[in-house]
C-alpha cells in the first residue's frame, strides 16, 4: 500500500498521477501540493501563474485541502478514543483501515484487545501493525513478537493506564515505529502525595507573559480554549467529565499577566480535590498547564559584575 504524504497527498512520494492540462502542461499532487511538468514531461519548480487559476487546478487544490482536514479529523477522533477510553468494535476498525490517512493514523498505537462484554487481557497489549477482517488484530507484542488476536472490540488506552509502558516504548524505539498520534512516548504525570489533599496545582504559578493576547493565542494553538480567564480542557473518564482549567488571566488583552492554579471542576463547576480526580484527567491536566507554563517569559539573570 503506497503510504500518503504528511498533507494527505493522493500519491506516493515516488510516483506522481499526471492530469493533462491546457497548451500541453500537466497537473498532479505531491506531498499534499499542486505540482506541474510541461510538455516535455519535466517537472517545474514552480506552477506557472496561468494554470494556477485553472478550473483543473482549483479541483485539485480543493482535494488537498479536502485531503488535510480527513486527514486531521482522523487524529483527532483517535485521539479522542484514547483519552476517552473508549472501546472500538473491529468492523468499524476494519472498515476504515482501508484508507491509507486512517491506517497510518492507527498504524503502532499500543492497543489492547477487548471481548465481547468488553473485558480485556492486558497481556495481549501491543504496537497494533494490520487490521485483517479474517485473521484479526495483528500487533507486535511486548517481547517484541508479532501475533494475531481475535478480539469483538480494541481498546487505545491512555499511556498512563499501560502496564509495562517501559517495555511498549524499548520496542517502538528498537524497530524505528512512529506514531501519528501522541501516545507512547506521550508525558505523563501522576500526583504527589502531598497533592491528593489539595484542590488545586500550584507548580505552574507565575508564569509571567508580556501579553495576554500572546497566552490566549498561545493555548489556541495548542487546542485548548479560553473561557473566564482560564485555559481549558474537558476530559471524560470513567463515564463522568470533568473540566481540567489553568488560569491565565482575564485583565487587558494587551497588559501582562501571570498563570496561577491549576483545577478540576464537575459540571457543575464546582472544583474537586485531587484525589477525586482520574488518573487521565490528572495528567492531561497537568500537560496543558506544563506546555502552557514552558512558553512564559523567562527573564535572564543579569550577568554578575
Amino acid at each position: 500500500m503506497a503510504k500518503t504524504s504528511a498533507q494527505g497527498s493522493v500519491s506516493s512520494s515516488e510516483e506522481i498521477i499526471w492530469i493533462e492540462g491546457d497548451d500541453g502542461y500537466a497537473l498532479g499532487v505531491k506531498n499534499g501540493k499542486l505540482v506541474a511538468r510541461n510538455a516535455k514531461g519535466k517537472k517545474l519548480s514552480a506552477v506557472p501563474k496561468n494554470l494556477k487559476t485553472s478550473e483543473l487546478a482549483e479541483q485539485l487544490s480543493a482535494m488537498c485541502e479536502w485531503l488535510a482536514e480527513h486527514r486531521i479529523s482522523c487524529q483527532r477522533a483517535i485521539e479522542r478514543w484514547m483519552l476517552r477510553s473508549l472501546p472500538i468494535p473491529i468492523h468499524v476498525l476494519s472498515s476504515v483501515w482501508i484508507d491509507p490517512d486512517w491506517s497510518e493514523m492507527l498504524r503502532n498505537m499500543i492497543v489492547c484487545p477487548l471481548d465481547g462484554r468488553g473485558k480485556s487481557d492486558a497481556t495481549q497489549t501491543g504496537l497494533l501493525r494490520e487490521i485483517d477482517s479474517k485473521k484479526g488484530v495483528g500487533v507486535v507484542d511486548r517481547d517484541g513478537e508479532t501475533q494475531w488476536i481475535k478480539a469483538a472490540q480494541i481498546l487505545f488506552p491512555h499511556p498512563i493506564l499501560i502496564d509495562g509502558l517501559e517495555d511498549l516504548r524499548e520496542i517502538a524505539a528498537d524497530m524505528n515505529f512512529s506514531q501519528s498520534v501522541e501516545q507512547i512516548f506521550r508525558p505523563i504525570f501522576a500526583p504527589r502525595e502531598e497533592q491528593l489533599k489539595q484542590d488545586y496545582i500550584s507548580d505552574f504559578r507565575n508564569g509571567k507573559f508580556e501579553q495576554l493576547n500572546f497566552a490566549t493565542s498561545l493555548c489556541r494553538r495548542l487546542g485548548f480554549p479560553v473561557r473566564g480567564g482560564y485555559a481549558c480542557s474537558k476530559l471524560w473518564e470513567n463515564g463522568k467529565p470533568l473540566e481540567a482549567r489553568y488560569w491565565i488571566g482575564a485583565d487587558y488583552p494587551e497588559g501582562e499577566t501571570y498563570t496561577d492554579d491549576l483545577i478540576f471542576v464537575n459540571s457543575e463547576q464546582k472544583p474537586q480535590k485531587i484525589s477525586s480526580v482520574g488518573a487521565v484527567t490528572f495528567s492531561e491536566g497537568v500537560l496543558m498547564a506544563t506546555q502552557i507554563y514552558a512558553k512564559r517569559t523567562v527573564e535572564k539573570e543579569s550577568e554578575a559584575e
